[in-house]
């Protein structure tokens, strides 16, 4: 399943790479205000369900600005790879990593993560916050994580879901759909990525229908878990 966020006549990958190239600048400051910075408590508990296997090699895919990345610093690993098909997006990544010093720790670098430039059996963790749903190909993208992951290792992808609850999903697609591409529209160069995001999660499979996705790639004891009311979910598995 795939969602195109501006036309059918140019491939999704690119269309995603240079809408993420234009909103760059303005990404970290939207992402945490629109969100009320509950975006960082979902990163946190990515980094919670990785605490027991303490990787000491991750891949960290769709990285951007390398939010998720920084936060499994938690997890004291020797190296984590931040990839992402915009590199806008991974030059703000490599500007804070400078700042702190973390150049040795942090390699961020353009790819592709349909086809990953990794030999197979390379990390102890693989991680994906916001990216899965702009992948073009959503099956060959979580089975390219599954075979440069080790025998097993964890797979832990952060996605937007939709909230069941018919209260909490009327509030939700109010706020998604209406106030969220208003905004977004103000401040970022792009006027289509924040239209696109609402249109991309309501096409986008989640729950058990991820998990079949999940388990078609290859991955055992697959699990999802729902956090703030199913706005997103948390979903993991084992190589």
């Amino acid at each position: 399943m795939s969602v195109t966020p501006y036309n059918n006549n140019q491939a999704k990958k690119k269309q995603v790479e240079v809408m993420f190239d234009n909103i760059a600048p303005t990404y970290n400051f939207l992402n945490h205000t629109l969100s009320l910075g509950i975006d960082k408590s979902w990163r946190n508990k990515v980094v919670k369900l990785l605490q027991d296997s303490k990787p000491l090699n991750i891949l960290d895919i769709a990285a951007g600005t390398g939010d998720l990345s920084f936060a499994m610093l938690k997890l004291k690993p020797k190296k984590i790879t931040g990839i992402d098909l915009s590199n806008k997006m991974l030059e703000v990544g490599k500007t804070k990593a400078k700042k702190k010093k973390l150049e040795d720790k942090i390699e961020f670098t353009q790819g592709d993560s349909e086809n990953l430039n990794f030999e197979t059996n390379s990390f102890d963790a693989v991680t994906c916050a916001f990216g899965v749903r702009n992948f073009e190909n959503l099956d060959a993208g979580l089975s390219e994580m599954h075979r440069v992951l080790k025998n097993g290792a964890k797979v832990v992808i952060l996605e937007f879901s939709q909230p069941k609850n018919k209260f909490i999903s009327w509030s939700y697609n109010i706020y998604f759909k209406k106030i969220l591409p208003t905004i977004g529209n103000l401040i970022s160069k792009d006027k289509r990525a924040y239209t696109y995001l609402p249109d991309s999660v309501s096409n986008f499979p989640y729950g058990d229908s991820f998990l079949k996705h999940l388990k078609k790639a290859g991955f055992k004891n697959t699990k999802s878990k729902i956090v703030t009311f199913g706005i997103a979910s948390i979903y993991s598995g084992i190589k």
